[in-house]
């Protein structure tokens, strides 16, 4: 790939029920795609609310971001909702509670223009974090490695091989990231090109889960997901922690 070459860039926030945490980060976001204005390239910010009842959609607009709305609550609708009204060559996916620093994105910005990559991720900094939080951050971290699964908080995905594969599975209510690396990483195979996971500066994102639950509430999700191979993941009400809205 030229490095010199033209490139639009579009961020995908997907939102319920965000007024507490959005603003921030859509402000840390706004810091961090300087890089590609930097490159001459064209960066869009797109949040999509996904049937919000509180200021989320008001913040985004304040913040500047092109707003869409999905009525239907689930995080991999949000997300190829926000990808449908998209006009980037790049996606790049953020959670409403992460925090991607400018030397991320120039991480980012590296691997698009050495045209080898397809998609990619990053490791996470959980914050703030109790000791098993923390541990439980680094297992998914080398996870993420070994496996070449992005975290959903931060994802990116060259925009035709998303289309390609017809974008997140509306049918997974949570794990959906780990769907599409799978078939990421099938398509990179065919085409010689690579998954990259990212790790020099790992995305800082809330761990907001483990104060809002408790630590059995979580136990017992995993477990049952383990023990039914997966059906939780395709129930809403099962997948609680992101759906029933508890900020």
């Amino acid at each position: 790939m030229n490095p010199d070459k033209f490139m639009k860039i579009s961020v995908v926030v997907p939102a319920f029920n965000e007024e507490r945490l959005l603003g921030a980060s859509l402000q840390r976001l706004h810091e961090a795609m300087s890089v590609f204005v930097r490159r001459g390239w064209a960066p869009e910010l797109i949040v999509c609310d996904n049937n919000s009842t509180d200021r989320t959609a008001e913040i985004a607009c304040a913040a500047g971001a092109r707003v869409v709305f999905e009525p239907v609550n689930q995080i991999s609708r949000a997300r190829n909702a926000g990808a449908a009204h998209a006009q980037g060559d790049w996606l790049i996916f953020v959670d409403a509670d992460s925090y991607p620093s400018a030397a991320l994105c120039e991480d980012v910005a590296r691997e698009i223009q050495s045209g080898r990559c397809l998609a990619g991720g990053s490791t996470v900094r959980i914050e703030p974090s109790r000791p098993v939080i923390r541990s439980l951050g680094l297992l998914w971290n080398a996870l993420s490695r070994i496996n070449k699964w992005g975290a959903g908080a931060f994802i990116f995905c060259e925009a035709a091989a998303f289309k390609r594969l017809g974008g997140f599975n509306q049918e997974l209510y949570a794990a959906e990231e780990i769907d599409l690396f799978r078939r990421l990483k099938r398509l990179a195979r065919r085409e010689g090109r690579t998954i990259a996971i990212l790790h020099r500066h790992p995305l800082a994102t809330s761990g907001r889960k483990a104060t809002l639950y408790t630590a059995r509430e979580l136990l017992m999700f995993m477990l049952k997901t383990v023990a039914s191979g997966g059906r939780t993941l395709r129930s809403a009400k099962e997948c609680f922690s992101w759906y029933d809205g508890r900020r």
